[in-house]
């Protein structure tokens, strides 16, 4: 089942608490051979050619009036896909707006649209895909496999030591901690028509839900919505994908709406370990 009901997201209430200690101390110091002896090097010319200019960085144009506002329901036109749509590498660190941002299509780029601190009353972490001269680019919600550019300043970052990777044809989803994986479970995934879709995105929030197949436990709503929105019900179109609890024991096949469904055991252990913002990997 797609998560419909905007409203219903409620703010991930379990944060992952306490810092890694470090492992030992500095390193030491090793010694290194004294240089061999060298001509000594003509004193430069006046001709020398100046040393290269550091790297500046793109100012941030103004936004355009009428901008829009990325929402729950709403997206944005005019963004880049994601170069790495597929990469499995683990997102290590995210970024949550402290205030309304104004998001490029390129690090010194034009506007498209507006991100805000939360989204549907859930607090807004974006995993961060890249850096460059200065810039950030995030991946984007309601935009399914597209990134924004973000410059610096309004905005502060949450570290992610969480990953999640589904892989369609195999019928499983995997949740990987420090690049280690913890558990894979059996899930089944999109039909055909509606199949759940391709690239990264991220856990946007968790939403509680009222029917019974969820085996009375939270969904979390990711980023993504339906690719194609005319086969889904009418109800669905502006609905998210989801991974949650199914309430028969029946997985391994391709039979949803496009969201994930998993055993309650192993919904319980996500929800009780994945925050809000966490990379999410979706394979063929």
């Amino acid at each position: 089942m797609l998560v419909r009901r905007a409203a219903a997201l409620t703010a991930l209430a379990l944060c992952l608490t306490g810092g890694s200690a470090a492992c030992g101390g500095p390193p030491k110091p090793r010694a290194q051979p004294a240089p061999a002896a060298t001509p000594a090097a003509p004193a430069p010319s006046s001709a020398s050619p100046a040393p290269p200019a550091a790297a500046t960085t793109p100012p941030a144009a103004p936004a355009a009036a009428g901008l829009p506002t990325i929402t729950y329901t709403r997206a944005a036109a005019g963004f880049p896909a994601d170069p790495d749509q597929s990469s499995t590498v683990p997102l290590t660190e995210a970024l949550h707006p402290t205030a309304k941002l104004a998001a490029y299509d390129a690090p010194g780029g034009t506007a498209r649209a507006y991100l805000t601190p939360d989204i549907s009353g859930v607090r807004l972490v974006m995993p961060i895909v890249a850096r460059r001269a200065g810039w950030v680019a995030v991946l984007l919600p309601t935009l399914n496999r597209s990134v924004g550019w973000l410059p610096a300043g309004g905005w502060s970052t949450v570290p992610l030591r969480d990953q999640l990777v589904v892989r369609r044809g195999a019928y499983t989803l995997t949740w990987l901690r420090d690049g280690v994986a913890q558990h894979t479970w059996t899930v089944t995934v999109g039909a055909a028509a509606t199949p759940t879709p391709l690239g990264r995105t991220f856990v946007l929030g968790r939403s509680s839900l009222p029917s019974k197949v969820y085996a009375g436990l939270d969904v979390l709503a990711l980023g993504a919505v339906p690719d194609d929105k005319g086969a889904v019900a009418e109800g669905l179109q502006d609905a998210h994908t989801g991974i949650h609890a199914w309430y028969r024991d029946e997985f391994g096949y391709r039979r949803s709406n496009g969201c994930v469904r998993m055993p309650p055991a192993a919904q319980k252990i996500l929800l009780d370990a994945i925050p809000s913002g966490t990379s999410v990997v979706v394979l063929p």
